[in-house]
């Protein structure tokens, strides 16, 4: 449709900043995968690093204009934006107030990270998830790739500073949840 290719039309190509992964994040050479392994890696403790939260940032931030991209998604998992100022030692909960803008899937539920989460009732479960972003809207839009359907937005924000792409890879849970998350290249063929 016509707003697909509009908003797929503001593609953006992330990669994975490993000066920000958890020592537990095994990131791909390309910076394109992230997968949680068993093992905590010796990593310098550089301020930049989450040191308690299983997370990881783009290495790109965005502090204008529209942006879009792609995640193949697994089990477990929270995708979507950060602010460069976020928390990145001890305990953190990621909600809006907090500086980020998420979605997650935990025991087959989805939720928006909204302050209090909202649960979503999805009726395909999204096998890749489109990152929307309209910074001067103050809007952060998730969508599932395949249906091409909305799943959910966080709107009326004023975003004063850069946004990263913020990826939560959770543990691996006895093995199911061993599959990486993967940003993909954008399809706007359709």
């Amino acid at each position: 449709s016509f707003t697909w290719i509009l908003i797929s039309s503001h593609t953006v190509d992330v990669t994975l900043d490993p000066d920000t992964a958890h020592p537990q994040l095994i990131l791909s050479e390309d910076g394109k995968q992230v997968i949680c392994g068993d093992i905590w890696q010796h990593l310098p403790d550089n301020p930049e690093r989450f040191d308690t939260c299983v997370s990881v940032l783009g290495k790109e931030g965005f502090s204008s204009g529209r942006f879009y991209y792609e995640v193949q998604v697994k089990t477990r998992w929270t995708i979507g934006v950060a602010k460069e100022s976020i928390k990145r030692k001890g305990k953190i909960t990621v909600s809006p107030e907090n500086g980020y803008r998420t979605l997650w899937l935990r025991n087959g539920e989805y939720k928006a990270l909204s302050g209090p989460s909202v649960p979503l009732s999805l009726r395909e479960e999204p096998q890749k998830v489109g990152m929307f972003v309209d910074h001067e809207r103050g809007q952060v839009s998730f969508y599932n790739v395949e249906v091409k359907s909305h799943i959910n937005s966080f709107t009326g924000y004023t975003f004063t500073e850069k946004l990263y792409p913020y990826f939560g890879s959770c543990l691996i849970d006895g093995g199911k949840n061993s599959a990486p998350l993967i940003i993909t290249p954008v399809d706007i063929t359709d």
